[in-house]
């Protein structure tokens, strides 16, 4: 299987779960509060703010020509209305280095993590953070934008509507009245109404104030940088059982198509996918009798990236890219299993005249995985977090041959 000239083939992380010592987001808050979620903090994480240079020679040296990562708003604009030209320069610095090995940099702008004083004024239930949002992406655009390869304006920016329709989240009230939200409300002296935290915005405009800062935030990047600007979203191969077609069709059109359509605007559509979603009559149903679980806790079923691609290109009608497909397991060989059907499928999808343009396996690293800790191992390289050391997998140095080559 050949791939087209230009393909993107890259490896993908967020800057809270590999770069540490991101004390000033929500995330960190949440990670710390009474009755935290989380299972543990991220602390040092993989020390990618400072170890970056290496990470980034070490991916092209695999053979990759693109790097996914996200820039952290928190750093950047610690108080409202004050940005760290230390910082930007410190991303600049990743930029830079990127093209010095001839890596295409894809900068995320937002990856799950915000300021905490935006989550001290109502996150992304506030119908006032997607100007804020497009203010941050202009200021951070106007000192990076001429290292920027690709722009994703917010990771996964259907991710909380997903978790609650697909079932993985638990209810609307259940988080609106949890005792770590109530802990984090009073840390940061407000009441508990008032704080908010993506993933788990959940109340009031909060689809219509994430839709409206991807537009705002696009307009203002394209105004301050020649480079293509997209969503990256969060889609499950939503499968249904006899009877259930409507309830998948409305799930669909709510968590998806609502999304896509919006994505119509845009230069691509990253699409990020790990497994399926079986559905019944009255909504999720368990995976089948002998089913293979991954290490966070879903289907081994590689076979979803192509569906998502499929659904995304004929919804949105824009190039695709996969910006996320990977799998958390500690037998790389299945790693490897994963991803070479989930690369058959999109080579199923070429050939069908699908216009994709790369491929970013998650993650490059063994990192944080959010309210899971670091006990989930997405990536190709592997970090002792007591000495920080690398060590290559064996589906790093396969997958980064086909990235050399261009085919499989």
């Amino acid at each position: 299987m050949n791939f087209p000239e230009g393909f993107l083939w890259g490896a993908a992380v967020a800057a809270h779960q590999v770069e540490g010592g991101n004390t000033n987001c929500d995330s960190w808050l949440l990670e710390h509060v009474d009755g935290s979620i989380y299972s543990e903090p991220s602390g040092d994480a993989c020390d990618h703010y400072h170890r970056y240079r290496e990470d980034i020679a070490l991916l092209a040296n695999l053979g990759f020509n693109s790097y996914r990562f996200s820039i952290e708003w928190a750093r950047i604009e610690p108080e409202e209305g004050e940005f760290s030209i230390a910082q930007l320069d410190h991303y600049r610095r990743m930029l830079a280095a990127c093209h010095e090995h001839g890596i295409k940099p894809v900068v995320t702008f937002h990856h799950f993590t915000s300021p905490r004083w935006l989550a001290q004024r109502g996150g992304w239930e506030s119908p006032e953070t997607a100007a804020l949002f497009a203010r941050y992406c202009e200021r951070a655009a106007k000192h990076l934008g001429d290292l920027v390869g690709l722009a994703c304006t917010i990771n996964e920016l259907n991710l909380p509507i997903l978790l609650h329709k697909s079932g993985f989240l638990h209810s609307d009230e259940a988080i609106i009245t949890s005792r770590w939200r109530a802990a984090a409300a009073r840390a940061l002296g407000v009441q508990a109404e008032m704080f908010s935290s993506f993933p788990f915005c959940v109340r009031g405009r909060a689809v219509e104030v994430l839709l409206e800062a991807h537009r705002r935030g696009s307009q203002a990047l394209r105004a301050a940088g020649q480079f293509g600007v997209g969503m990256t979203l969060a889609m499950l191969d939503f499968q249904a059982a006899p009877g259930a077609e409507g309830v998948r069709d409305r799930i669909v059109a709510e968590a998806h198509d609502i999304f896509l359509d919006a994505a119509r605007a845009d230069d691509f559509v990253g699409v990020q996918c790990y497994t399926r979603q079986r559905l019944g009559p009255d909504g999720p149903l368990a995976p089948e009798p002998g089913a293979e679980f991954t290490q966070m806790g879903y289907e081994f079923w590689p076979e979803a990236v192509e569906a998502s691609v499929r659904q995304a290109s004929a919804k949105a009608q824009v190039p695709i890219i996969v910006t996320e497909s990977g799998i958390a397991t500690d037998d790389d060989s299945r790693r490897i299993a994963y991803v070479e059907r989930a690369l058959a499928g999109v080579g199923r999808c070429l050939r069908s005249g699908i216009d994709v343009r790369g491929y970013f396996y998650w993650s490059l690293l063994d990192n944080f995985e959010w309210l899971f800790g670091y006990r989930p191992k997405f990536g190709l390289v592997a970090v002792d977090r007591s000495t920080q050391k690398r060590t290559l997998k064996r589906s790093a140095e396969w997958l980064g041959r086909i990235a050399h080559n261009n085919k499989i």
